[in-house]
């Protein structure tokens, strides 16, 4: 009897979230700041809602764009922890040596962040949009012996190179140009993509909820660009439900 009414308040609650959703288009959201579709825009002049939790590194938002220059390596983090959510970004990476991340589900400490990132990758090596563990167990996908200190995930590091090996993933981040990302994390899913291109979708259970953020690589005298930041939260992950659909 106890499933069975933890199950219909469940289906109650969705079909009070499903009327939410089905309010007319030009209404907006009762969550503050959201817009109609639930997306909420993370760039303001003062860039309200962020901090930068390093002694050294520093931001502004010109012409609607964050840039980040430091001489050490820092990360620009949310104020708010979200769980479920799908994320948004574009990043311009400077000419030259240059690498750089978006954090999602990140802890966070006094100059130190550490946690999930979507990697940015400036190099040949080419491997934009794979899951690296910053601060923790290194690189989850792709894998790498000497680089990965989870043994779970060397079991398929062939595989996972070989995936980020192939053209189409190869090719997603655009080196010289402005690139979107958008990261989904509901439930134990983690799936990155790179201007459209699916670049990782990884199951993993350490963390569930935490901080996200964007990254300045550390090289100095260089500015690290991005726009277009925005964060939609996932509301039925509790109750077992995908956007008003039962979950199999």
């Amino acid at each position: 009897m106890k499933r069975l009414s933890g199950f219909l308040s469940c289906v109650v609650a969705t079909l009070l979230t499903s009327a939410v959703w089905a309010q007319p288009e030009n209404k907006v959201s009762e969550s503050k700041g959201a817009d109609q579709d639930g997306w909420v825009n993370l760039i303001s002049p003062d860039m309200k809602g962020w901090r930068n939790p390093y002694e050294w590194g520093e931001f502004k938002v010109v012409d609607g764009e964050v840039h980040l220059t430091a001489n050490k390596k820092f990360f620009l983090v949310s104020e708010k922890e979200y769980s479920d959510f799908v994320f948004e970004g574009e990043i311009l990476l400077p000419p030259g040596k240059a690498n750089s991340g978006f954090m999602v589900r990140a802890h966070v400490k006094p100059n130190k962040v550490f946690g999930y990132q979507a990697e940015v990758d400036g190099s040949d090596r080419r491997w934009s949009g794979g899951l690296y563990d910053e601060g923790r167990r290194q690189w989850l996908w792709p894998s790498q012996s000497g680089r990965t200190t989870e043994k779970k995930a060397l079991e398929h590091e062939e595989e996972s190179k070989e995936y980020f090996a192939s053209e189409k993933v190869r090719g997603a981040l655009k080196r010289n140009n402005w690139n979107h990302y958008r990261m989904t994390c509901e439930g134990n899913q983690l799936r990155f993509e790179v201007n459209g291109v699916v670049t990782t979708d990884y199951k993993d259970d350490m963390d569930s909820s935490g901080y996200i953020g964007i990254q300045h690589h550390g090289e100095k005298g260089q500015t690290y660009r991005f726009r277009n930041l925005r964060i939609k939260e996932l509301k039925l992950e509790h109750c077992g439900y995908q956007q008003g659909v039962l979950a199999n």
